[in-house]
């Protein structure tokens, strides 16, 4: 059991538990998660679920309860109620006996509002819940009391019993409490406590035709329960007012107290319960366990580590003050828990072969490579075979490489990971003249990857055996919106990423993934984690889907409070921090590896603070651009020939570091001055985000220049209206449902047609001129 005085796992609720205990309140906390099951749960959620569960976890005797509120029968479905628990068991915690339903206690609740009408406290209205809102009053005007405010309390009594027969229709009557029409708290003049639901209830039946209230059901729920501390998130602090005002007035036998914390809001993301069943209704992505969405549900399946997800929430801490979590912050949680747990092996998303001339025909043999690096205290390696035919990387090519590229090219040695040099002697095209394949030799006196005559071989790439590697789909998952706020400016479905998902086909992995369970997560060298899809995957058609990428720049955030034992109030996010970097006193950080870069050279020492002070950057990105001097020499160049220092920063810091993965900055092909032509072409529209990621790839491995290949590859945003016109009545007519629901009134589908035009279109697409003829073809 984790120790409850462990200052690492201090916070504001915590400290009234522990008050609470010392002062002999209660024995031993009681706390519970009290979900509506009517959707799947999100990482809001998980937050709560591990605040919740987390303290019954610490504390001796304590106890978390999981109870359904299920008060309202129109929206509510079991499937909800059984995928609820089963990712609430999945993130790590268990509720032992405690299973409940806000349902088990529908009598007693009733019972409680007949003693309020009894007792003067409530009564029978006849208005209509728009009339009730109509005369509610406003934050400088008293309310109006209902006509029925003074009704008798035996007629209201007979009115309630009648209600519950189902003797009325919906909005007939409700049953309101009687408290104040000037409250100050507008939710105080006279709330309803029961509406008429002639509605099945899953688990009662047709048992009820009135349903209680959330306000209402939520705290006699929890005193029935006898829960100690009643956790909700700070949209409910106005309502605690209610929940005190019922439990005063009923014959509980029990006082529960309700505490409210700040919700996750997390950016490039969505936690809207709306919004999401939006995007899986109108068919945006592939249901509720979509990897791209930010449910429980789709993050299990996208293969998100529990512990990550239990390590974010312990990170970001619980306080009163609402803030905006950057998503950096969970996908360093995410690396964290894969970069010990995720043996490596090597995948090759885009083959080309490669032909060792001089390899003996027929022949073939194995190397023992490990899963593991150096750097991670763990043993274990698998036998990888090879023979004469490979398949390699096609980005780990380049026929005319220019200077500073170290991979493969005409005349050029590399090291195969764990295998052999090899030399590029000849390049074969196909009839449009197309690279298919590459003849190689090899140096069979440098096995395991070192020659005996100690000649140097400064690119390493990774590789497979075609004879025995194994066909796969490869789906590489991203966010799922474009922007860290959407909807800031305009429609937040216009936000969508239109690149979230791009699916590899044919793809080749190691055979030695076959014998492992399909459970197993694994690192890609220099692709990213992975694993295999738990629903479309099977032995013979293996899918597997990217969980992570292999960049990481929240990790400098690790040094930050580093000698700080205990968090703040005001700040308990670095303390958790501070607390991951005092477990591993012997490893540097990142940061504190680029802090020592700049104590070292002067130089970047005095452009760290010129690119806060002179160009406006960020602390973060001038950290990160001023750690290595190669780095920061491209990102000079490119603010020379581009004067537009936040937006090089975006392409070098969020784009050119997660390419580079762990190949070195002073290895790359391409005049810095490039990276700065980049950032215009994208400032400027002539290229797509999508298509800047594309030129980025090429000059990292190519080289050239940024508008050559724009060029070449015809990357320039698609406005021809002719032709743009043609791909979107074909994306109109392969999606009629869609079309159909558009043109009647839903407006906000011209997010989704968007999308589909710029998959379409290989992201060429201009989307102002898409969005004016979408609309046209639609409307016409």
């Amino acid at each position: 059991m984790a120790d409850a005085s462990d200052p690492s796992r201090s916070n504001f609720i915590r400290a009234i538990i522990d008050a609470d205990l010392a002062a002999g309140r209660y024995a031993h906390p009681v706390t519970r998660f009290p979900p509506e099951p009517n959707g799947f749960l999100h990482i809001g959620h998980a937050k709560s679920i591990c605040l919740n569960f987390g303290i019954a976890r610490d504390y001796p005797g304590g106890v978390c309860h999981l109870r359904m509120d299920d008060t309202n029968p129109l929206v509510e479905d079991e499937k909800f109620a059984r995928a609820i628990a089963d990712d609430i068991r999945w993130l790590g915690f268990d509720w032992g006996a405690n299973f409940f339903h806000a349902s088990d206690y529908f009598e007693k609740m009733y019972a409680f509002a007949q003693h309020l009408v009894r007792s003067g406290k409530a009564y029978v209205c006849s208005l209509t819940v728009d009339q009730i809102r109509a005369m509610r009053g406003s934050l400088t005007e008293p309310g109006r009391p209902s006509p029925d405010r003074d009704r008798p309390v035996e007629e209201s009594l007979d009115l309630l019993e009648r209600m519950r027969k189902g003797e009325f229709a919906d909005g007939t009557y409700t049953l309101r409490a009687r408290i104040d029409m000037a409250a100050p708290n507008i939710l105080m003049r006279d709330p309803l406590l029961y509406r008429i639901r002639n509605a099945t209830h899953p688990r009662t039946g047709d048992a009820w035709s009135i349903y209680p209230m959330y306000d209402y059901a939520h705290c006699l729920s929890d005193s029935i329960e006898g829960i100690t501390h009643s956790i909700c998130t700070l949209e409910f602090e106005n309502n605690r007012e209610l929940y005190d005002w019922v439990l005063a007035h009923a014959p509980v036998d029990h006082v529960s107290h309700q505490y409210e914390f700040a919700r996750l809001a997390m950016t490039y993301t969505v936690l809207s319960k709306r919004w999401l069943r939006q995007l899986v209704e109108e068919g945006r992505v592939d249901g509720w366990d979509d990897p791209r969405m930010p449910t429980v549900a789709g993050m299990r399946r996208g293969g998100i580590p529990p512990e990550a997800l239990r390590n974010f929430a312990e990170a970001v801490g619980v306080t009163k003050n609402n803030t905006v979590i950057d998503i950096e912050r969970f996908d360093f949680e995410v690396r964290d828990a894969l970069n010990t747990t995720a043996p490596r092996v090597m995948a090759v998303l885009d083959p080309l072969e490669v032909e060792i001339t001089n390899y003996p025909e027929g022949d073939g043999e194995r190397f023992d490579a490990p899963y593991w690096p150096h750097d991670v205290p763990k043993e274990g390696a698998r036998s990888v075979p090879f023979g004469r035919t490979l398949y390699i990387e096609r980005s780990d090519f380049a026929e005319d490489p220019p200077k500073g590229y170290y991979r493969l090219a005409p005349g050029r040695e590399v090291r195969l990971r764990y295998a052999y040099y090899i030399t590029c002697d000849e390049v074969v095209r196909d009839e449009t003249g197309a690279v298919v394949k590459l003849r190689c030799s090899y140096d069979p006196q440098s096995r395991g990857g070192s020659s005996p005559d100690g000649r140097k071989v400064r690119g390493t790439i990774h590789w497979v055996s075609a004879a025995h590697a194994v066909e796969c789909v490869v789906r590489l998952y991203d966010r799922l919106f474009a922007v860290p706020f959407p909807g800031t400016d305009r429609d937040w479905l216009d936000d969508l990423n239109p690149d979230s998902l791009v699916v590899v086909d044919g793809a080749r992995v190691e055979p030695s993934v076959l014998a492992d369970s399909p459970e197993t997560r694994y690192q890609f060298e220099r692709q990213g984690y992975f694993w295999r899809d738990p629903v479309d995957s099977r032995p013979d058609a293996l899918v597997f889907d990217r969980i992570i990428s292999l960049r990481d720049s929240w990790a400098k955030r690790r040094a930050q409070d580093a000698d700080s034992a205990t968090p703040s109030a005001a700040d308990e996010t670095s303390g958790a921090e501070a607390r991951k970097a005092d477990t591993r006193p012997s490893k540097r950080t990142a940061a504190q590896i680029r802090a020592a870069a700049r104590d070292e050279d002067t130089e970047l020492a005095r452009r760290f603070e010129r690119y806060q002070s002179a160009l406006g950057l960020t602390e973060e990105d001038a950290d990160v651009l001023t750690g290595d001097r190669a780095l920061s020499d491209i990102f000079d160049a490119a603010v020379a020939a581009y004067d537009a220092p936040a937006s090089v920063a975006k392409w070098a810091v969020n784009v050119f570091i997660g390419e580079l993965g762990d190949r070195s900055a002073a290895e790359m092909p391409f005049d810095g001055a490039e990276l700065g032509q980049l950032a215009r072409l994208a400032d400027e529209d002539v290229i797509s985000s999508t298509a800047g990621k594309e030129v980025l790839a090429a000059l990292m491995a190519e080289g050239g220049t940024a508008e050559g290949i724009v060029d070449a590859r015809g990357l320039r945003k698609l406005d021809d209206t002719a032709a743009l016109k043609g791909i979107i009545e074909a994306v109109i007519a392969a999606n009629p449902a869609q079309a159909a629901q558009y043109r009647d009134g839903k407006a906000s589908l011209i997010g989704y047609f968007i999308g589909q035009v710029m998959r379409q279109s290989g992201g060429r697409a201009d989307p102002q001129i898409a969005r004016a003829l979408i609309a046209e073809v639609l409307n016409g």
